[in-house]
């Protein structure tokens, strides 16, 4: 994932009705954009910015079928978001708490 789609993904997380819309669709994978204007007291037009920005950072993906738009969450860029700094971290905090075991364990045998 280049620089610019983690910063798409991280600005389409920073807003706290981002969050709460893929919750709601998480919990109801295929629901429909009239189902999730209802959580909120948003307009219709305000909610679905909401969601665009959400698909333009993948986390989202819709299907027009006729009328309506099932929803469904796409949590592959979290994944890699994820990956990207864990990965990085775990093993410098495996280091260390290695160390800090081994000193525990010498202060404890003196």
């Amino acid at each position: 994932m280049q620089e610019h789609e983690l910063d798409t993904v991280f600005q389409a997380l920073a807003s706290q009705v981002r969050r709460q819309i893929i919750d709601i669709v998480a919990a109801a994978p295929g629901c429909r954009v009239s189902e999730v204007v209802e959580h909120f007291d948003l307009s219709r037009i305000g909610v679905l910015k909401h969601i665009n920005v959400l698909e333009q950072a993948g986390l989202l993906t819709s299907q027009k079928v006729g009328r309506d738009r099932p929803l469904y969450v796409n949590l592959a860029p979290l994944q890699v978001i994820h990956e990207r700094w864990s990965d990085q971290y775990r093993s410098f905090w495996a280091g260390r708490l290695t160390r800090l075991k081994y000193a525990v364990e010498r202060s404890n045998e003196e």
